[in-house]
């Protein structure tokens, strides 16, 4: 009787988690779609090795965008989930890129637990600090309803 039981309820079982995997698949995060925003970062014609890029919307309740700036330069706007895109909109674009010298910090005990070492360690920073404020940047981009390329070609 169990055997029987356990063989009846198989294919319910199969049936239900089938369900479960196709309810749970896609996005429906209702924020609306989203479209690919990627290039490259550069500093007097030399790829950004580090740090981010953010997208602040124009638009009165829109959502904001950021991306990491890979090794190579290269970068990809998230509005939710990585790389999503950004939504239709315009944009101010800033740029930061700063790197930490953790040779100090590393070598004392808690070392990278330690925010007073961290904010004494000397930085370097990889781009000019006009370019990390929105409002003072001058990079705008408009996203329509298709992927865009906007490389970011930074200078002095």
């Amino acid at each position: 009787m169990s055997f029987q039981l356990r063989r009846g309820c198989c294919p319910w079982v199969v049936t239900a988690l089938g369900l479960v995997s196709v309810l749970g698949c896609g996005e429906h995060d209702e924020i609306g779609q989203r479209y690919a925003v990627n290039g490259m970062v550069t500093y007097n014609g030399q790829p950004v090795p580090n740090g981010s890029v953010s997208f602040t919307t124009d638009a009165p309740g829109g959502r904001s965008g950021s991306a990491d700036i890979k090794p190579d330069g290269s970068y990809s706007a998230t509005t939710l989930t990585p790389g999503d895109g950004l939504l239709p909109g315009k944009y101010s674009v800033a740029v930061n890129s700063v790197e930490i010298d953790m040779k100090d910090v590393v070598g004392n005990p808690g070392g990278l637990y330690r925010t007073d070492l961290i904010k004494k360690a000397p930085k370097k920073r990889n781009v000019p600090t006009k370019y990390g404020n929105p409002a003072r940047s001058g990079l705008k981009v408009e996203v329509k309803q298709e992927p865009v390329k906007f490389d970011i070609p930074l200078t002095d």
